[in-house]
């Protein structure tokens, strides 16, 4: 039996997850509380939490002064590609490394950590000079390649716990039933792996859709720029920045993401308590 936690110890635990929670929630609270302040509230020297006087013209003005629609348009292009086309990769390479354990998947399961560790600096100009070569840059099809290339070994990581903790045994009542692999697999197999599927696809799709670097080194006219280096576009020059359409523009930017875990929270739960056990 675990050891029972004492009243104020479970006090101290719930006010250390508030205090956590309102550290993650403060600069979200921030930006929406920035995004409908007028232009004399954001320059007062004694900034408040609700704008007194709520107006929707930051909003007006981010989408005049930028392609916002277009961009975000391009974001959801790279970032939904990249999270499918990852996802669809990794699963079956996962399933054979986890199901077919050697010296190999081991190598492999290494050279996924170590590859997390590399930095971008280090990376990108072998990429550009790749895709230079294909004729992809400035293109989304080159973007969706580095994203693809980039999430991939997160999403093989993440997959591979999943596949291990399906136990191997229904796939075997499966085989004396008369299934073949392919059927194993696509009729026990997938279902058991689709929550797990769903979170690493999801993981994919939001680092793609939040993604700057890559997007601002390999897109170069502003018809196919993706909305985190549109965003930059609020900022002049000498670091003065618009902060109103700024902050508008960034609250929209976010809308996506959180939509995704408000519709499929159940799925990702579901995926990492997946991940999680060991059978």
């Amino acid at each position: 039996m675990s050891p029972r936690i004492s009243r104020p110890a479970r006090a101290g635990q719930y006010a250390a997850l508030f205090c956590y929670l309102v550290f993650l929630a403060f600069p979200f609270l921030w930006l929406i509380s920035t995004a409908f302040k007028p232009a004399p509230e954001l320059g007062s020297l004694h900034p408040i939490w609700i704008p007194e006087h709520p107006t929707l013209d930051n909003f007006r003005q981010a989408f005049d002064e930028q392609p916002l629609l277009r961009a975000a348009g391009n974001s959801l292009i790279a970032a939904l590609s990249a999270g499918v086309i990852a996802v669809v990769i990794a699963t079956p390479m996962a399933y054979v490394m986890a199901r077919h354990r050697s010296w190999l998947s081991a190598a492999a399961t290494g050279w996924v950590v170590v590859s997390q560790a590399f930095p971008f600096v280090l990376l990108i100009i072998p990429l550009f000079l790749v895709l230079k070569h294909l004729h992809l840059i400035n293109t989304l099809w080159g973007l969706i390649m580095v994203y693809v290339v980039w999430a991939l070994p997160f999403a093989l990581w993440m997959l591979v716990g999943y596949v291990r903790a399906v136990p191997p045994e229904l796939e075997e009542a499966a085989a004396v039933d008369g299934a073949g692999r392919l059927r194993t697999l696509v009729s026990v197999t997938a279902p058991l792996l689709a929550p797990g599927i769903v979170a690493t696809a999801l993981f994919a799709f939001i680092t793609a859709w939040n993604e700057f670097f890559f997007a601002l080194v390999l897109l170069k006219t502003p018809e196919k720029q993706t909305l985190p280096v549109v965003l930059t576009h609020f900022i002049g020059a000498e670091g003065a920045s618009d902060l109103g359409p700024l902050a508008a523009a960034a609250f929209l930017a976010t809308l996506p993401s959180l939509l995704l875990f408000a519709v499929i929270q159940r799925r990702i739960t579901g995926g990492m308590l997946a991940g999680a056990v060991k059978s």
